[in-house]
């Protein structure tokens, strides 16, 4: 079935601000671009705050968490909120504060493992920086976005002449000794540090001696695509979770005058256990929340009564059956990737959806008129989590943890379906119009 025009163009625009978006920092950035060019206005955590009606707003905290919200035109204790989560960071490789190492004439750059990447996905790969500097200024440190855009780096696989096995028993990386990465040919450490610091500086216009501190992730330069014998997949590096972020953007910019308020929440450090003033174990979307309520003058009993009325949707990829690996999978549960949005469940609340719950999401997706289908982990394979769970305890509302399918879940390189996206769209956006 050829893919029709909506589905090609929402992948099309998912690749783009993935490609704009090779850290958290830089999604939340994209964020705004989207958020600005749709009606959007800035709140900062520290000014008042004075919202009206229909109003379209989102705030930051931390530099790669934000939350955008459309005021309901209905009365918030009888509507209630619509929230959809999703997170900003992926799993990968970030620079230590004192990275430069130098030896057998390389510079090299020591890196820590940041939540549980696919390692051996990043060996013979055009690798790259990107996150944030901090600066000293006149005025004080200023944090500037940095992107080399260029391959600036590299971790070169060892020869199968030397990994005789490999085949057999795969690729075995130590995350000390076996990961940094080789920066270029220099002498000894100071050297390599000053080259490093150099590049930083040059990359946004500053003196290497006016370097703070930074926070700086490793990504895969190649740009995203579609492919297939009829472009039917998407491949891109950070689908998880950023693919779950754009449909929420993409769905709460569209929301058409909802009457409940229309939340889309993104979080920072999901996948190394959400536990910041940033991420979703922290209390950024509880402050952003009762900030509404408060400017909507509800008072204790009125605010019960909103958050009983509400609902939240933790998005969050989900494991698409892979026909080469039939193993891996329970048998009666094998989503299709373009099988549309898949709900998530686990007796154990790795996942937050009930009967009910779950329910309610097959009944957004008949409304919305997409295919929606439902996904167990094996029981004897530990599963993995979301924000859901964090979210939903906190916020005492009813919860669902739903995702599109992808392969190679948390390799350097994803895939996912050229239809999902635009379905995943679709059901949010009727989720915030409900």
């Amino acid at each position: 079935m050829p893919l029709n025009v909506q589905a090609r163009t929402a992948a099309h625009e998912l690749i783009d601000f993935i490609d704009a978006s090779p850290s958290p920092w830089h999604a939340v950035a994209s964020a705004e671009d989207l958020l600005r060019a749709n009606g959007f206005s800035s709140l900062e955590e520290g000014e008042r705050w004075r919202l009206a009606s229909g109003g379209r707003h989102y705030v930051v905290r931390g530099g790669a968490s934000i939350i955008a919200f459309v005021l309901g035109s209905g009365q918030l204790a009888e509507d209630g909120f619509r929230i959809v989560g999703a997170h900003t960071d992926s799993p990968g490789l970030r620079l230590k504060p004192r990275a430069a190492m130098a030896g057998d004439g390389l510079a090299r750059l020591a890196v820590e493992v940041y939540g549980g990447p696919i390692l051996a996905t990043f060996t013979d790969r055009d690798l790259s920086l990107a996150g944030r500097i901090v600066v000293r200024s006149e005025a004080g440190p200023k944090t500037r976005l940095l992107r080399f855009e260029r391959p600036l780096v590299r971790l070169p696989n060892l020869a199968i002449h030397m990994n005789r096995e490999v085949n057999e028993q795969g690729l075995k990386l130590n995350k000390q000794t076996e990961l940094p990465l080789i920066l270029g040919l220099l002498g000894n450490e100071e050297e390599a540090d000053g080259r490093l610091r150099t590049l930083l500086a040059d990359a946004v216009q500053g003196e290497a001696a006016n370097l703070l501190n930074w926070e700086l992730a490793v990504y895969d330069v190649q740009k995203g695509c579609l492919w297939g014998a009829d472009e039917e997949f998407i491949a891109d590096s950070q689908l998880d979770n950023l693919a779950s972020c754009h449909a929420a953007l993409t769905a709460l910019m569209a929301a058409d005058e909802p009457s409940a308020t229309a939340v889309a929440a993104l979080f920072d450090h999901e996948e190394v256990g959400s536990g910041s003033a940033a991420g979703a174990g922290g209390s950024f979307v509880t402050d952003v929340l009762a900030r509404i309520c408060s400017q909507e003058e509800l008072d204790g009993e009125d605010r019960y009564r909103a958050m009983a009325r509400s609902f939240f949707i933790s998005a969050d990829m989900a494991h698409a059956y892979h026909p080469n690996f039939p193993a891996a999978y329970e048998p009666g549960h094998k989503v299709t990737v373009n099988g549309g949005p898949v709900i998530k469940s686990n007796t154990n609340q790795r996942y937050t959806t009930s009967a009910e719950t779950a329910a309610r999401f097959i009944t957004l997706c008949e409304k919305a008129g997409v295919p929606c289908q439902q996904y167990a982990h094996r029981t004897d394979l530990g599963c993995g989590s979301t924000i859901g769970p964090l979210v939903s305890a906190k916020l005492g509302i009813a919860s669902v943890d739903v995702g599109s399918p992808l392969w190679a879940m948390h390799s350097v390189r994803e895939s996912a379906g050229t239809r999902d996206h635009a379905y995943m769209i679709a059901a949010l956006r009727t989720a915030f119009e409900s």
